[in-house]
């Protein structure tokens, strides 16, 4: 009998989207998508841009009370974020 060398599905797809360079991207978009969970959504609500350059999410935040709540918050929500899409996206979260 032949011994076949078998794959599970989801290692064949990690495998072809870090050899095609899109899993970066991907984990940004989840990372980006999961905000409102993570932050809860009334932050949500005062949410208005957010995106991700060099490690570091940026977001827009139009109430100035709760920006300054949420700085204080960053380390816990930078951790709790890379959790949510199981990889160290981000290192730093900046609030404007």
């Amino acid at each position: 009998m032949f011994r076949r060398k078998t794959l599970i599905l989801s290692d064949v797809l990690k495998h072809y989207l870090r050899e095609e360079g899109l899993e970066t991207p991907l984990l940004q978009h989840r990372l980006i998508e999961a905000w409102e969970e993570v932050a809860g959504k009334t932050v949500a609500k005062y949410t208005t841009e957010k995106y991700i350059q060099n490690q570091t999410l940026f977001v827009k935040i139009s109430n100035p009370a709760l920006r300054q709540d949420l700085s204080m918050m960053r380390s816990q929500l930078v951790c709790r974020l890379n959790e949510k899409v199981e990889s160290m996206v981000i290192s730093d979260i900046r609030f404007f």
